[in-house]
């Protein structure tokens, strides 16, 4: 009984052996595929390492000749401000070009408008300083209005003009003034 007994137990020992080479077949062939992926996966990567390294130093070579130096930017700084020198320089010479020219003219208007009143001074009468007391004390209150002369006010209140500058001691007849008030002698 023993020999049919070793002889299964031999086969299935048999069998047994033969579906672990199967399975560890099966495993190798699995691993030999996940290496073959690895090494198309590791020459991928490579291949884009070249590519990043290769854009990498472009982009440095780039970057070099795109850079200014410290000296170049003072250089640049150096040359807008002589630039902007000379530019206001020019622009002030303007400036007062055009004041010296203002003021030359504002001085002939000056010495025009002093000369004429020069000329208007000499020929008008002498101011009066001194006033009579010989008009008459009785009278009326008379308010100035708008293009009234001492003339005109005379004629208005049948008054002396002489009278009238005297009682309120007009020094310059041609100074009277709308809304000022004069006494208007009258009667005599």
């Amino acid at each position: 009984m023993r020999a049919p007994f070793l002889r299964s137990a031999a086969a299935l020992l048999l069998l047994s052996s033969s579906a672990l080479a199967q399975n560890d077949r099966a495993e190798l062939a699995a691993l030999r595929q996940d290496v073959l992926e690895l090494k198309q996966r590791v020459g991928e990567l490579q291949g884009t390492i070249e590519q990043l390294t290769y854009d990498n130093n472009n982009l440095q070579a780039k970057a070099i000749k795109s850079y200014a130096t410290v000296e170049q930017l003072n250089k640049a700084i150096a040359d807008m401000n002589r630039t902007l020198q000379g530019e206001l320089s020019e622009q002030k010479r303007e400036v007062l070009a055009q004041v010296a020219s203002q003021l030359e003219k504002l001085g002939r208007q000056t010495n025009a408008a002093l000369d004429a009143l020069a000329k208007n001074q000499a020929t008008r009468p002498a101011v009066q300083t001194t006033f009579s007391e010989d008009f008459p004390k009785e009278g009326v209150n008379y308010t100035v209005q708008n293009g009234d002369t001492l003339a005109v006010i005379a004629r208005k209140n049948n008054a002396k003009q002489q009278d009238i500058v005297n009682a309120n001691k007009i020094a310059d007849p041609a100074r009277i003034r709308v809304g000022q008030t004069l006494f208007i002698p009258q009667g005599k």
